[in-house]
């Protein structure tokens, strides 16, 4: 008998990630960032500079 999870594999470290939208300090584009990324390095899909997340306005996603 085969046992099938009853959700995906690796759920559970990823069920309290959270989501939130910042507005790149340079150029205003909004960037989505989840909780586990927020201490990487990310450079802004607009303007392609670095994103520095302490000058950065987070707000939550509607």
């Amino acid at each position: 008998m085969v046992n099938t999870p009853k959700h995906c594999p690796g759920f559970e470290q990823f069920k309290h990630l959270t989501s939130f939208m910042c507005k790149c300090p340079e150029c205003g584009k909004e960037i989505e960032i989840f909780s586990d990324e927020a201490d990487k390095p990310h450079n802004c899909p607009g303007c392609g500079k670095p994103v520095d997340f302490t000058r950065c306005s987070l707000y939550a996603k509607a």
